[in-house]
């Protein structure tokens, strides 16, 4: 069985949408309905940053630190690490790729090696961000970046670095919209939709 599957490239989902879109929840609910493995590009770096004896992890603690992006090479090699380690083949890489660099890198090392299906793409109005991050913040979600300023910064660089990438997406028909206003069971229901008319049970 093993050597079957090494030889079926991974499917590949990317998940994006801005801060508060809901990404995390509805990831959860994927992972548990259709056997997906959830990967967030955020979540890999700040493991292998805190990993003893990693080979990246102080180039990783420098860029953090100064606030800069990881190089894409880092990142796409963690991913492709995490899916040679998974007995999954169907991925959702979540928060990637953010940004021209991140996509031009992925094409480069990745899109050979895996199957790439969509993106799912959480579009979600600003203000129901703010709120739904806000409200994340009082509730105590230990996220430092969920104040008010930080959050209209970071929506900012969301819309102008991963806007273009949904645009590239979108000329490829390669693109699944869904409107992230609604609440996280209506929208699974559309999620849901989705991926069984693309051939997921």
């Amino acid at each position: 069985m093993e050597g079957m599957r090494s030889l079926e490239k991974p499917k590949v989902i990317f998940v994006l949408g801005g801060p508060g879109a809901g990404k995390g929840t509805q990831c959860s609910k994927i992972v548990e309905r259709f056997q997906f493995e959830h990967l967030s590009a955020g979540d890999l770096l700040r493991a292998e940053r805190a990993r003893e004896g990693s080979e990246y992890g102080a180039l990783i603690d420098e860029y953090i630190r100064n606030g800069k992006i990881v190089p894409v090479e880092v990142t796409c090699s963690l991913l492709e690490n995490a899916m040679k380690k998974s007995a999954n083949n169907r991925f959702l890489v979540d928060g990637f790729p953010r940004n021209q660099d991140n996509l031009d890198g992925w094409n480069r090392q990745m899109s050979d090696k895996v199957d790439f299906q969509f993106v799912l793409f959480f579009d979600c109005p600003e203000e129901v961000c703010v709120d739904r991050c806000l409200t994340r913040g009082q509730s105590g979600s230990g996220r430092s970046d969920d104040n008010i300023e930080s959050l209209k910064k970071r929506i900012e660089t969301y819309n102008n670095d991963s806007m273009p990438i949904i645009k590239y997406f979108e000329k490829m028909g390669k693109v699944e919209k869904i409107d992230a206003k609604y609440n996280a069971d209506d929208i699974f229901t559309k999620v849901e939709k989705i991926f069984c008319e693309s051939g997921f049970q």
